[in-house]
């Protein structure tokens, strides 16, 4: 570990022109290093010059963009800290790569913060990153400890939100927790066996609160659903199922 004060010489050098390479031999720093310190400074910087519609007391410049992404984030997301800011990150299956698309498309357009992607051990899946301290203002649901082992409960601002139009946010929680798939079944007619399929949606979640979530905002578009284990949500009816088809669809 370094202190802050090689840590500011070392940018401040960088900053006069000097090489890397000159400025690690002169201080005696890693190469790796002098990049983390320069990327948690911009990352600072991005995050004071953010202007926070929660900060403001505005309304939220595009409600179907946060929607989308508190979907994602009560799915598969999280708030870490990344030095003196706050870092939400998305994991995303590579296989979809318009879902990648459009979580980073929720994130620049939410708050205007940069969006990075971070390569996980697991080659199948990437993070999809954005710092700035005012995720945390936009997702009070932050707390320590895993999802399902602490309330999550919606904020009356957010609720509304969700009543006015809730279609984003069932859309971001199928798009992280969830699936279509294509179910059969095996029938006797007329003495013959025949094959039926037919489409069907899961959502699946540790948490109570939030497959609760899910299906009150089911519940205000009037789409049926019922629990088929402990926690799993199952859309199986075929008006409801082409309810969801209209904004959900097939995952790619």
């Amino acid at each position: 570990m370094h202190d802050l004060a090689t840590r500011e010489r070392a940018i401040a050098m960088l900053e006069l022109g000097l090489t890397r390479r000159d400025v690690c031999r002169i201080l005696g720093v890693g190469y790796n290093s002098t990049y983390r310190w320069q990327e948690r400074i911009e990352a600072q910087h991005r995050s004071d010059a953010i202007a926070c519609f929660r900060c403001a007391d505005e309304p939220v410049p595009d409600a179907t963009a946060y929607l989308y992404l508190l979907g994602q984030y009560l799915g598969d997301g999280h708030i870490r800290n990344n030095g003196t800011t706050k870092s939400l990150g998305i994991c995303c299956c590579t296989d979809y790569p318009e879902i990648l698309a459009e979580v980073e498309w929720a994130m620049r357009t939410t708050l205007g913060a940069s969006v990075r992607y971070r390569s996980r051990r697991d080659a199948e899946c990437v993070m999809v990153e954005s710092t700035t301290r005012h995720w945390l203002h936009l997702f009070p649901q932050h707390g320590p400890g895993m999802k399902h082992t602490r309330p999550i409960m919606l904020e009356r601002w957010q609720l509304e939100l969700v009543h006015q139009d809730p279609r984003p946010l069932i859309r971001g929680l199928i798009h992280s927790d969830g699936c279509r798939v294509t179910n059969w079944t095996e029938r006797r007619v007329g003495g013959t066996t025949k094959r039926y399929t037919y489409p069907r949606y899961f959502f699946s979640n540790a948490s109570d609160d939030i497959r609760r979530i899910f299906t009150d905002a089911l519940d205000l578009l009037g789409i049926a659903w019922r629990q088929s284990n402990p926690r799993n949500i199952s859309v199986a009816r075929r008006e409801a199922v082409a309810a969801l088809d209209e904004f959900v669809g097939t995952k790619r």
